[in-house]
């Protein structure tokens, strides 16, 4: 089976509905202003069990990036702190 490569720039409307992960799969074209918009390509439909294999594959590969310095894990914000006097 050939299959032709598809480009994405991202997911949108993300449901599960009877054990079925579906989404859309969207690019960005230039919307008003220069502003990019995004424009559904195509779609997607796995169940969920092969859809938490493919989140823990691409958790994966962030985790080895971040390991080869190609990523930085952001730090998580301090809280802001609480003053109780009162």
């Amino acid at each position: 089976m050939h299959s032709t490569p598809m480009f994405i720039d991202g997911i949108g409307n993300i449901s599960l509905t009877d054990g079925v992960v579906r989404f859309d799969l969207v690019g960005l074209e230039q919307g008003a202003g220069d502003k990019p918009a995004p424009v559904k390509t195509g779609g997607m439909a796995m169940t969920l069990p092969g859809f938490l294999r493919t989140v823990d594959q691409m958790n994966q590969v962030i985790n080895k990036m971040v390991e080869q310095g190609v990523l930085k894990r952001n730090e998580p914000a301090a809280a802001p702190a609480i003053d109780n006097q009162a």
